[in-house]
């Protein structure tokens, strides 16, 4: 016999090793998963169910939270064992007469069923649509719908309805309940496949009773899904933004990754950080035996989204929204044409990042969608972002800007004066100055915001140089922040053309002082003043400081400041500007509100003209801006504040004073007493959520 060489003995190892595998992996299946296995092959239905990711969740720049998720129940209807929709009268009253038993069972306990028929039984016992509905009417007499003519009265949709749903032998007010459900199933493409919603946020007790009453409801089960939570919804809601059930027009678009009931970012942070926040969904399969019993395998896990960290402090937030409302309140006697309006942009003259961006009037995030098309029917506007999306005549803010042009071009020098007379005259205009300033350099043209020295400088430079001095601070170009904003317009003759209009002479001296067609946004203005306080960096904006998982474990994204531009203008240039609007701060139009601040500011304030429609008259009502970085010495923080409809820009300076005094925590001002209900430091960090390690958020984020 031959000698088993060593060759021989590896095969046979190899041989002995598969066929052990073999064994451990029958024997796994047939004793461990024995009974498991089992039961799937004794089913007689399967259904795969999408298992939905919770979303990331968003916090400010220290780990507090601003939108967070909890768990609640949500009682669902699943296709495979739910009653089919049915022509036949006998066989649609077996899902109606369950329909009905559901409503009857939530209504006994006081809880709330999603109801999206935009009908109702008004004050006279009459059918009548539901007021601010008007999308919600159009949609349900669609094509897709109940194919009915836009003219369609109430009393036509409700007999559609009727006749669709076999509803005759029911009441007006159970016909209703019924074909409301009825008509969300439809909407939401109920089936098999697809699983359809009844009602969120279900108390522990009533899912209880629904458990046990399962033989009565079949096809009705509870799943256990993530609401947003909103720690103060009326914060930043312009820029948190929201969530909403996905629209036919984005499914279109989307409908390769998302299914017809996800919900998706619909502006906001919520909307630009989608992709991150939205997770990836997992599958689970439902069986049911020959008795009726189910049992549930899940078949891929859900990957739950990342965390998004702002740049936005929750407490100056706060504090610049509680500032503005207070200003604008109290201006409102003053106001022309409209209710009080207006923003405040908090920057970091240091950084890429945002700090506060508020706007007002404002809304709150949990009303968003109860409230939606009346919130978008107020004429004041509070859905409208303001602060990046509000373009306006910047008026004298734009004086530092073309001061700086003026030094670097060399067409003054810091000695060289204007003689203000009150009147500037040019060619055949006569343009008044606000006051008879007598001698002016560029220092106190500044302060005293002499329109007779920046139209003499615009005189000496010409438009195409002062435009390219505003293209080195940012005008007529985004920030870059990552929710809308408005690009904003740099006049000029090309622009003039471009809209059949004619440029004239004298808009070049108009444009020196803000008054010709330039239109900035708050956000341009605090970004162009932290230039000016930095002494030439721009950098490009963001409202992001970094991307997280959602346990906070790993860092999957953070933030650099990025320059968008560095100017070469000589620092000494900058000194003289920043001087002169030292002087607007301290002894100028701001001086009184600045006064008592535990630090020295520069400002500039701004007017600009608009016309107004008021009761069908036209009137000329002012804009009033402030740009205003602070400490004076050693630049932190730029704020603007813009005010439509105002006096001037002085008279937003308060919102200013509030901002700083808590920033900067003013010994003669309660700086606490500016947040009306944001926790204090300890607070913050005893109220964060604990995540599976054991740390806060504050302690991760750092």
């Amino acid at each position: 016999m031959r000698k088993l060489s060593r060759r021989d003995f590896i095969f046979i190892g190899l041989i002995v090793c598969i066929f052990a595998a073999f064994i451990i992996r029958f024997g796994f299946f047939q004793i461990v998963k024995g009974k498991e296995y089992s039961k799937v092959g004794e089913s007689v239905a399967s259904q795969v169910i999408n298992v939905k990711a919770s979303r990331g969740e968003i916090l400010d720049r220290n780990g507090t939270p601003l939108v967070a998720n909890r768990q609640g129940n949500a009682i669902v209807f699943y296709g495979s064992d739910f009653p089919e929709y049915s022509k036949k009268p006998e066989l649609q009253k077996i899902r109606n007469e369950e329909i009905l038993a559901l409503i009857r069972l939530f209504e006994s306990r006081g809880e709330e069923w999603i109801d999206c028929l935009p009908l109702e039984i008004n004050e006279d016992g009459q059918v009548a649509f539901k007021e601010n509905s008007d999308n919600d009417i159009s949609a349900f007499k669609s094509k897709d719908m109940l194919n009915l003519n836009s003219y369609a009265t109430p009393d036509n949709c409700m007999d559609a309805l009727i006749d669709r749903y076999s509803l005759a032998d029911y009441s007006t007010e159970d016909a209703l309940k019924i074909g409301s459900v009825c008509y969300g199933m439809l909407k939401n493409v109920f089936n098999s496949s697809n699983s359809y919603t009844f009602a969120d946020d279900v108390s522990d007790e009533l899912v209880s009773i629904i458990k046990e009453n399962s033989k009565k409801f079949p096809g009705v089960d509870v799943e256990i899904v993530t609401y947003r939570e909103y720690t103060d919804p009326t914060l930043a809601p312009h820029i948190v933004g929201m969530v909403g059930n996905i629209s036919a027009e984005e499914y279109a678009e989307k409908k390769d990754t998302y299914s017809m009931t996800d919900v998706i970012g619909k502006n906001g942070i919520e909307l630009a950080m989608e992709d991150d926040l939205r997770g990836e969904d997992g599958y689970k399969t439902l069986y049911t035996d020959a008795d009726g019993n189910t049992s549930t395998q899940y078949t891929k896990d859900p990957v739950q989204g990342n965390s998004v960290i702002l740049t936005i402090d929750s407490k100056i937030q706060k504090v610049a929204q509680n500032a503005l409302k207070n200003c604008l309140d109290e201006l409102a006697p003053e106001i022309v044409g409209t209710a009080p309006a207006g923003s405040v942009v908090v920057l970091d003259v240091n950084s890429s990042d945002v700090l506060a961006a508020a706007t007002y009037p404002s809304y709150n995030l949990e009303d968003y969608n109860k409230d939606y098309e009346k919130l978008a029917k107020d004429e004041a506007a509070p859905l409208w972002n303001r602060a990046f999306l509000s373009a306006y005549a910047p008026g004298s803010t734009m004086k530092p800007c073309v001061a700086l042009a003026a030094l670097n071009e060399n067409v003054i020098t810091e000695e060289n004066t204007v003689f203000c007379s009150q009147i500037y005259e040019y060619k055949d205009l006569k343009l008044r100055c606000t006051g008879a300033h007598g001698s002016v350099n560029v220092v106190s043209a500044i302060n005293y915001s002499c329109n007779s020295f920046f139209y003499e400088m615009g005189r000496l430079l010409g438009i195409d140089t002062l435009n390219k001095y505003k293209d080195l601070f940012g005008f007529g170009q985004k920030t870059g922040v990552e929710i809308d904003e408005a690009v904003g317009v740099v006049d000029s003759p090309e622009y003039r053309q471009s809209i059949s209009q004619v440029w004239y002479p004298g808009f070049t001296l108009q444009s020196a002082i803000g008054n010709a067609g330039d239109l900035v946004t708050p956000i341009q203005l605090a970004n162009y003043c932290a230039t000016v306080a930095n002494g030439g960096t721009r950098y490009k904006r963001t409202l992001l400081k970094s991307i997280k998982t959602y346990d906070y474990s790993t860092t999957v994204w953070e933030n650099s400041p990025t320059i968008a531009h560095k100017n070469d203008i000589s620092a000494g240039y900058y000194d003289l500007v920043r001087e002169g609007m030292y002087l607007v701060g301290t002894v100028g139009f701001c001086a009184d509100v600045f006064s008592k601040l535990p630090i020295k500011a520069g400002a500039k304030t701004g007017t600009s003209q608009v016309e107004r429609y008021v009761n069908g008259q036209k009137v000329i009502a002012t804009n009033g801006f402030l740009i205003t970085f602070a400490p004076y010495e050693n630049p932190q923080i730029a704020i603007c504040v813009a005010l439509e409809g105002g006096t001037s820009g002085a008279s937003v300076a308060p919102v200013a004073r509030d901002i700083y005094s808590y920033y900067f925590k003013s010994q003669n001002d309660d700086a606490s007493a500016l947040l009306e209900g944001i926790p204090t430091t300890d607070e913050s960090v005893q109220g964060t959520t604990t995540q599976p390690n054991g740390n806060s958020n504050d302690t991760l984020l750092q």
